[in-house]
């Protein structure tokens, strides 16, 4: 069997740069296993494409993860045994997903998205503002992290006063499947989970009292029309909202330090930006495509099958990796350049594919341009500052830096 030394991927260097330990897998096969763990990689376009296709077979239900123990060997977590059994969205199977997904259309529309854009960019210019005042500082801290925290609220209808919370319950949707947690660490996300659980029930209930024509047209109030009309469970519901945090939060936030990070380290970069602003869209396509907010997202493997060639038992789990097919060099010429001249440069799996591509896609490419546009307009130039190098989230889930302070001018 074509595979790697699971240890591999828990390595500090998988975790600053993963695309080559990726580029070793694809050349091994298009579904490589992870050690004898029972989990596999799926690397290439094709192959990720196949195994969606293939809902009979491979089911979102997140039920297991790949985890590293403290003894440094990678094995699969069985999230069963856990209790973890709301699967909503993104780890909905159909019927059920195509319940969620609807429910949460109308809130994401896009009219109800231009109508965000005036919100969101003066918090982006008022946070940049305040960047450049200072001469610089964590971009994460200051504009890539409460940004999306900030459209949470919107969307969500939360009290304005929450920012600093929905910030931190936001950016930690993935820290569960980082991979290695210690028994402190993941204590402190079951507990924080718990805390966010109780503030969206709270918050949800207490709109569940308002009259129908006081309630308003947020995604909560959406959400509640879904349980009272019987469609989903209230625990479902809240379930959505949860994975919501996350999915608008902690993905816009990964999405967005990239881009900055790779503007600022590349000044000539920055001034075409600057001098051709309509090339921050492809820009931030190809940002997608080379630094895919999640990493990968898991399947489970329902019966005994083969996956192009690969034999699988049922309870093995897919890693469905976007960021290795999105350098697929069978699909994409020079795969780890980054170019703004790409035909069909959309093509890219950075919002995932098929019946689970990103419902917010919309929104998230909105919030990252009109960001971008504001720390481009309001400064000369910027770089990383050398006395503080880049700190990405020690995850092999999610591609996010934690910090990444500037010098700006």
């Amino acid at each position: 069997m074509n595979s790697i030394d699971a240890r591999q991927f828990f390595t500090s260097e998988a975790i600053e740069n993963p695309y080559p330990l990726y580029a070793k897998m694809r050349a091994l096969s298009p579904v490589c296993a992870i050690g004898d763990t029972g989990a596999f990689l799926v690397g290439t376009k094709a192959a990720v494409e196949e195994a969606l296709k293939r809902h009979e077979d491979f089911s979102a239900n997140l039920k297991a993860m790949l985890v590293c123990g403290e003894d440094d060997k990678p094995y699969i977590f069985n999230l069963a045994q856990a209790g973890n059994a709301n699967d909503v969205i993104a780890t909905a199977d159909e019927p059920d997903h195509a319940v969620h997904r609807r429910l949460m259309m109308p809130p994401l529309k896009a009219s109800r998205i231009s109508e965000l854009e005036g919100q969101l960019r003066e918090f982006a210019a008022e946070r940049v503002a305040g960047l450049k005042r200072a001469g610089g500082g964590d971009i994460c801290a200051m504009l890539s992290e409460p940004l999306p925290a900030y459209v949470v609220i919107r969307l969500l209808d939360l009290g304005d006063d929450s920012l600093q919370a929905v910030q931190r319950w936001a950016m930690m949707g993935g820290d569960f499947l980082a991979g290695r947690l210690s028994e402190a660490e993941m204590t402190h996300i079951f507990t924080e989970t718990l805390a966010l659980h109780d503030y969206l029930s709270r918050h949800f209930d207490a709109l569940a009292e308002r009259a129908l024509e006081d309630r308003g047209n947020s995604l909560t109030a959406t959400l509640l029309g879904g349980v009272e009309e019987g469609l989903i469970s209230r625990e479902q519901a809240i379930g959505i909202l949860i994975i919501l945090f996350g999915a608008a939060g902690e993905s816009t936030a990964s999405l967005l330090g990239c881009a900055i990070r790779r503007l600022a380290i590349n000044t000539p970069l920055q001034q075409q930006l600057r001098e051709t602003p309509a090339l921050i869209a492809p820009f931030v396509e190809e940002v997608l495509r080379l630094e895919s907010p999640f990493k990968f997202h898991y399947r489970h493997v329902k019966k005994d099958t083969t996956l192009c060639g690969t034999s699988l038992k049922a309870g093995n789990i897919l890693l469905l990796s976007w960021a290795s097919a999105n350098r697929d060099p069978a699909v994409w010429e020079e795969p780890d350049t980054l170019r703004l001249d790409r035909v069909r440069g959309d093509r890219h799996f950075g919002f995932g594919y098929g019946i689970h591509f990103c419902i917010g896609a919309p929104l998230a490419r909105l919030e990252v341009c009109v960001a971008i546009e504001e720390l481009l307009q309001q400064t000369s130039t910027f770089e990383l500052d050398p006395q503080s190098p880049p700190v990405f989230a020690p995850s092999i889930f999610v591609r996010r830096l934690q910090q990444l302070r500037l010098r700006i001018s």
